[in-house]
């Protein structure tokens, strides 16, 4: 569907988190970039909302690709949000985990994750 709203989380691949704290670091992820979105793109967060609140996680090996996908989101005035741990458990403090890009339209986040795995 070419209108489909989605949010996309992108996760390191290379902090070997367990899976309660790579569960953890998602949802902070998805809560942060869909307050994001509610706030600046109202429209697209509503739709997304009514629409069953569709989510993709998909990997990607390193931080400074994981800042590259950050940064071309920001740059394409997307809600985003870059999540850094509190190291409070499992990781040290401030480590950046994850992205998370949207609620925005699948075209506009696909250009730069498409070619991203499935987690």
């Amino acid at each position: 569907m070419s209108n489909e709203i989605k949010q996309v989380i992108v996760v390191r691949l290379d902090l070997k988190m367990s899976k309660g704290k790579l569960a953890a670091q998602v949802a902070h992820a998805s809560v942060s970039s869909a307050e994001s979105a509610r706030v600046g793109w109202h429209k697209w967060w509503r739709t997304w909302m009514i629409e069953g609140q569709k989510k993709v996680v998909l990997k990607i090996k390193d931080k400074n690709s994981l800042i590259e996908i950050y940064n071309k989101a920001s740059s394409q005035h997307l809600p985003v949000s870059l999540i850094s741990d509190r190291g409070l458990t499992e990781l040290e403090p401030g480590t950046i985990t994850c992205v998370g890009i949207g609620p925005a339209p699948s075209k506009l986040i696909d250009k730069f994750t498409g070619i991203l795995p499935l987690l």
